[in-house]
């Protein structure tokens, strides 16, 4: 089938690219819309109890966005500026879509900051203003309380600070994807050794990244998408894209090599035989993270999920499409002398780095094997025993912004450095008894600072702050929201707040993530069976991903949690990792694992399922051994290549100035490069060397499937039961 489709595609190589293009100009002109549309999903489903909690303040106490000013630098009782704040809050207050103005000088409870050279104006907008509207009137509010007569005047709030966000996440983007895809280019020349075969890569990634900008646009009919999403999905695409057509590249000059006299529809429909077929399976592997990603339901990972699904889909196609149309109309120049002799050189002197690693695995694969491990759980110790999960907030946006400068000033001269309350929503009589014992209660718990009953609250109904020790969802907020759920009362009560928020997503994603996981294992455990042949292989390559995604987290905490080298990178360390990081590396690095793991497996399968039968234990484990190194030494040159490239795409996030989204790249990149290397070139090779022909197991019925399903697979698979092989076997 795989055959046919190469030379399907040269066949229709001019069809196929017409069409590609046209996909590409269309996602160019009209994907771009996407970013008009852009929203904030929350970060949990509608039935957590702090969203409920949430609504049910909001019902109570209805109250619009709200924007603050700080004015600074100036004696709050200075006559001039008395005079300026008064007729700016005049003019504020006829202002249309504004519901409440409070300052020091009109309204109960205002305040001075703890420098007392500062104070607070408290704009309030009008509850369920259409979101270009609450703009522009923000907008009106902001350049009014800008003309308040101080030397400096800061306004922020929510809303503004979630439109910095947004703003700088697409600036980021551009900036961050201009510069990745134009040094990728320039080392795509380079690996592949020519203009020609260099922008093939390049042009299938533009195709996937413009056809899902397309599909992201027709996903905000549906649904909410975000800006971090498209930053992620974007380059996932472009990494994926590049993957696959340099493996369809360097399989085709191979086969090249290998065959000269051969014309380009026969080396093309071999390169498709082998190596498209691992495009797909690596498609479907990394599709399966996304339903993986997918399951943990939360509105955020959602969008991210059915976005990943659709640039894996396009990244796969043009894979399997576009890259061969391309070769069958550039051969001549792809299948030039000089990169030929490049691979067929690194092939014979040992594979390059994989290769010379491989190697050296396999003469130690024990004590390789056991260091490799030891040495990666190592570095997960910081994730699994520190890790500080937190919600990102105003200080992910860089301190030249306004809108975080307004945060820190009001957390440190406003709020005294305390956390954000824990809201408890009780529905009950306030002046009941039990309402009082409760009130009792609360004062009482070790966590509290301070308990504020808010006033006001229409009905049998009553609402309280509770200020925690500690900072904002630290473990003392966190254990506070715990303790309150815990009581029994008479009556319902709904904790929300910062701290409930976390403690609900921790608690979703921990209750899930066994969920995800069978949903990774069943579905990579089927295509591995199918690509291998083995039920031993997607079990290991499970756990090698796994401990490849701890120890990337474990350097993340390091770098962003405790700063250590933060400087370096342009980091500045916020004291936790954001929330949503761990779930989009694992499943990113998931996806992105099984792509180096799909390329050397279909190969090392190649290589074993070339060797004629040898019906002596020992000469089976010989054959696996030598499959093995065969298999890894003739991919190195891929696996290196696809992950030097793809580094270079994720190092583009460092470029931006969100945290958040410095932290996927660096932590990415991190990822591919332990995985590459540690991984896949020493704990790979050390452990099929230990299983011997055990790689190749699998019980009778399911051996008798793989036979239907893959016919290469009978010379290897009708032996007798496996043997455990000697770690110290001749290669």
């Amino acid at each position: 089938m795989f055959a046919d489709l190469g030379r399907a595609m040269f066949r229709w190589r001019w069809p196929v690219l017409v069409g590609w293009l046209g996909l590409t100009i269309v996602g160019a002109v009209f994907g771009g819309q996407v970013f008009d549309r852009m929203a904030q999903p929350e970060n949990l489903r509608v039935d957590a109890e702090s969203r409920l909690a949430e609504q049910r303040v909001d019902q109570l106490l209805p109250e619009g966005p709200t924007l603050v000013a700080v004015v600074r630098d100036r004696d709050p009782y200075d006559p001039p500026l008395v005079e300026s704040v008064n007729r700016v809050t005049a003019e504020l207050r006829a202002v249309p879509g504004v519901a409440d103005v409070e300052d020091l000088y009109n309204s109960p409870g205002g305040r001075i900051g703890a420098d007392n050279r500062s104070t607070l104006v408290l704009v309030e907008l009008a509850d369920g203003l259409p979101d270009a509207e609450r703009k522009r009137v923000e907008d009106r509010v902001t350049g009014l309380l800008r003309r308040i007569d101080a030397p400096q005047v800061l306004v922020g709030g929510k809303t503004l600070a979630e439109r910095a966000f947004a703003d700088q996440a697409i600036k980021d983007a551009a900036i961050g994807e201009t510069v990745a895809l134009v040094v990728l280019a320039v080392a795509l020349v380079v690996v592949l050794g020519g203009v020609a075969a260099g922008a093939i890569p390049l042009v299938a990634a533009l195709g996937a990244v413009a056809g899902t900008l397309l599909g992201l646009l027709g996903l905000t009919v549906v649904t909410e998408v975000s800006e971090f999403t498209v930053n992620v999905v974007t380059l996932l695409g472009i990494g994926l894209a590049v993957d696959y057509a340099l493996l369809m590249i360097i399989r085709f000059r191979e086969e090249h090599t290998a065959d000269p006299d051969a014309g380009p529809a026969e080396l093309l429909a071999r390169t498709t035989g082998t190596a498209g077929r691992a495009v797909l399976v690596s498609g479907a592997a990394v599709a399966a993270a996304m339903a993986g990603l997918y399951v943990f339901a939360e509105p955020l990972l959602a969008t991210m999920a059915l976005g990943g699904a659709l640039v894996v889909v396009l990244a796969t196609a043009a894979g399997l499409t576009a890259v061969p149309a391309l070769i069958s109309v550039l051969h001549r120049r792809v299948q030039g002398p000089g990169p030929d002799r490049q691979i067929t050189r690194a092939v014979r002197v040992g594979g390059g780095l994989l290769g010379r690693l491989a190697g050296y695995a396999q003469r130690r694969p024990a004590p390789v094997a056991i260091a490799v491990s030891v040495g990666l759980l190592m570095l997960a110790g910081p994730f699994i025993f520190g890790v500080n999960l937190g919600d990102s907030d105003a200080r992910a946006l860089p301190r030249s912004m306004e809108a975080r400068q307004v945060y820190e000033v009001m957390l440190r001269d406003f709020q005294a450095g305390r956390a954000e309350p824990v809201v408890v929503v009780v529905e009950a009589d306030p002046a009941s008894p039990a309402v009082r014992d409760l009130l009792n209660q609360l004062n009482r718990l070790p966590q509290v600072i301070r308990m504020q009953p808010r006033p006001d609250v229409p009905g049998a109904a009553l609402v309280i702050d509770l200020t925690p020790k500690g900072v904002t969802g630290g473990p003392e907020s966190r254990d506070l929201v715990r303790e309150v759920r815990q009581l029994e009362t008479p009556f319902r009560l709904l904790v929300g707040g910062p701290a409930a928020e976390l403690v609900d997503y921790r608690s979703s994603v921990a209750g899930r993530l066994p969920l995800a996981v069978l949903v990774l294992l069943l579905t990579t455990g089927v295509l591995f069976f199918v690509l291998t042949g083995s039920v031993l292989i997607p079990v290991k390559a499970l756990l090698m991903n796994a401990l490849t995604l701890l120890a990337t987290l474990g350097v993340l905490v390091v770098v962003f949690q405790w700063g250590v080298g933060a400087a370096l990178l342009g980091v500045e360390s916020w004291g936790a990792i954001d929330l949503t990081t761990p779930i989009l590396l694992f499943v990113f690095v998931f996806g992105l694992s099984m792509d180096y793991e799909v390329f050397l497996l279909a190969r090392i399968r190649e290589e074993w399922d070339r060797y004629p039968g040898l019906r002596t234990p020992a000469g089976r484990a010989q054959a696996s051994a030598r499959a093995v190194l065969a298999g890894i030494t003739r991919t190195g040159p891929v696996v290196t290549a696809a992950a030097g490239c793809i580094v270079i795409v994720f190092l583009g996030f460092l470029l931006g100035d969100l945290t958040a989204v410095k932290e996927i790249g660096f932590g990415m990149a991190v990822a591919v490069i332990l995985d590459v290397t540690v991984v896949r070139g020493l704990l790979l090779p050390a452990v099929m060397s230990l299983l011997g022909e055990w790689n190749w197991w699998a019980p009778v019925p399911l051996r008798r499937l793989s036979d239907r399903l893959s016919p290469t697979h009978r010379t290897r698979t009708a032996v007798s039961p496996p043997v455990a092989t000697p770690a110290g076997v001749d290669h």
